[in-house]
């Protein structure tokens, strides 16, 4: 009788997590560049069932197996593009992303290949420098310029440039900060009343590090749309190349892909499923009260 107990109380806890996960992408429908979040439901392994039998009578009966429960083994981020909207603000950056690999087949944003498994779809991040100088990935893109003309993020942290760099917005010849600028669809940096590219002191180009990312299932989310990649590996995300369909557009900020309808659907699924399991825990008390009180009075 406790088993049942026990798979019920799994099972309350379980509800609980997907309800924590669901809440907190409602909490981020206006975080830029947000994606939502999936809990990932698995059971408990398997038991082996057996009757246990005297010597005499040819040893254990095999009965079968039984699930313990179940539990939520984390929460996947969802990578699906979120929809842009203009702002009119030329520190305003959005990414639009469909890179293709050869020899998969996308289907609703999602990819499979040749032998109908899914797989990871590669995305595109801006890349930045968080506070202790180690390299982060966002899809927020919504910059500003601090007072070393230098362009970050809300946090704070600084975007970096093609060359690895934190990007600063300075004339080549005057060394004056730009503040009226024009992105392509490179990420290349332009000074809007010179028309001149800016360029870094080694004289390259300025333009911002968009980077790819083969299995985006390897990141870990850190909050505020940030995410990194484990220890060891650094080496999971290259910058797009020619050949990716990737394009930057400025004046835009992505939004979140969290589905308001769904997301209060999938919450009232949780309630009504954690209050089932409720019951059951319920009743299975009231059936150990009255074993305790009234057949052990016999």
């Amino acid at each position: 009788m406790l088993r049942g107990l026990y798979t019920a109380a799994a099972g309350m806890m379980t509800q609980q997590r997907k309800h924590d996960t669901i809440t907190n992408n409602i909490a981020n429908m206006n975080t830029p560049g947000f994606k939502e979040s999936q809990a990932v439901a698995r059971s408990f392994p398997e038991m082996l069932i057996a009757l246990m039998q005297g010597e005499q009578e040819g040893g254990n009966m095999r009965i079968g197996r039984l699930n313990t429960g179940v539990f939520a083994e984390e929460a996947v981020p969802v990578y699906v593009q979120g929809a842009l909207r203009e702002t009119g603000n030329p520190f305003d950056f959005a990414l639009v992303s469909d890179i293709q690999m050869e020899g998969l087949t996308f289907i609703g944003g999602k990819a499979y290949n040749a032998e109908g498994e899914r797989v990871p779809q590669p995305q595109a991040f801006f890349t930045v420098e968080n506070a202790d100088g180690e390299v982060r990935y966002t899809r927020n893109g919504k910059f500003s310029v601090n007072e070393a003309g230098e362009l970050v993020t809300p946090e704070g942290y600084r975007v970096l440039g093609r060359d690895g760099q934190p990007i600063v917005l300075l004339d080549a010849e005057t060394q004056q900060p730009v503040v009226n600028i024009q992105v392509n669809a490179l990420g290349q940096i332009i000074n809007a009343l010179t028309g001149q590219a800016l360029t870094t002191a080694g004289g390259e180009p300025v333009q911002l590090l968009i980077s790819r990312v083969d299995n985006p299932e390897r990141l870990i989310p850190e909050g505020y749309a940030l995410f990194r990649l484990g220890e060891g590996e650094a080496d999971g995300a290259v910058p797009v190349g020619p050949g990716d369909n990737v394009e930057v557009r400025q004046g835009y900020i992505e939004t979140s892909n969290v589905d308001p309808s769904r997301a209060m659907v999938d919450m009232m699924t949780a309630v009504r499923m954690y209050e089932a399991n409720q019951k059951v825990v319920q009743a299975y008390d009231k059936s150990m009260e009255k074993a305790v009180n009234e057949v052990g009075r016999v």
